[in-house]
């Protein structure tokens, strides 16, 4: 998953490609978005960012206090180029994530749509709305060698290096958001860009999403259709359109 610029003009226009599966439906829904992450200045105020975040979703400040410690294991004093995705295990064991048979949604470059449409409508969930997904969603932060503290400035970004902390942990995070998935599962991609699936406008038949149907395991059936984003707003905030007639 990926993590702004001019506005399209075919804004009105953009397609919802939706892909499905027979144990699991890949709804992906393409349109353009910007996204920026929001830096925090200070290791305690991080700290108190992450813990007054977990609070309010779990409530529960011991706990989140074991869930605290086992994230900042995983990067403090460590190399922030040097952080595996497998260094979050202990965290991801520490808040797992729950199942959500049928209501599973993934995105990329859609995040704004797919969440405006979460925010209204109980149909689908995101990773963003599980427990460490809400804690760090828009945050930044590594460590450095030979320190204690967590850094929110001067991180590697999403590009600069594979295993950088923030990358390593939505690689990881969304890996075991994916485990929990069972039945339907949908999947929302940028239909305004030319590869909805690697990284102008397309359709179904794009070349990218051919090469998706192929990384698909056995068993698993694709299917994709084309949605406007009109259509998805239009179900976002009319609860008298089932969500299985969104698309």
């Amino acid at each position: 998953m990926e993590r702004g610029g001019t506005r399209s003009p075919h804004k009105r226009r953009r397609k919802v490609l939706i892909v499905t599966c027979v144990t699991l439906v890949l709804l992906i829904v393409i349109v353009a978005l910007s996204v920026g992450l929001t830096l925090r200045q200070g290791s305690d105020k991080f700290q108190q960012t992450f813990i007054g975040r977990c609070e309010q979703f779990k409530g529960d400040r011991s706990d989140c206090q074991n869930i605290w410690g086992a994230f900042a294991r995983a990067y403090v004093g460590r190399d922030p180029c040097q952080v595996p995705p497998e260094a979050y295990d202990p965290l991801i064991a520490a808040a797992p994530f729950i199942p959500a048979c049928n209501r599973v949604m993934f995105w990329s470059k859609t995040k704004t749509l797919v969440h405006d449409f979460t925010k209204k409508r109980e149909c689908f969930k995101t990773l963003e709305q599980s427990l460490l997904g809400s804690v760090l969603d828009g945050l930044t932060w590594c460590g450095k060698e030979g320190s204690n503290e967590t850094y929110t400035t001067g991180c590697p970004g999403w590009t600069d290096c594979d295993n950088n902390p923030v990358r390593s942990f939505w690689n990881r995070a969304s890996a075991a958001f994916a485990d929990v998935a069972c039945g339907d599962v949908t999947a929302m991609l940028n239909g305004s860009i030319s590869s909805p699936f690697s990284s102008d406008r397309t359709n179904c038949m794009n070349a990218s999403l051919k090469d998706l149907e192929k990384e698909l395991q056995n068993g698993i059936n694709y299917g994709c259709k084309e949605v406007t984003e009109s259509r998805i707003q239009e179900c976002s905030s009319n609860e008298e359109i089932p969500c299985g007639a969104c698309w």
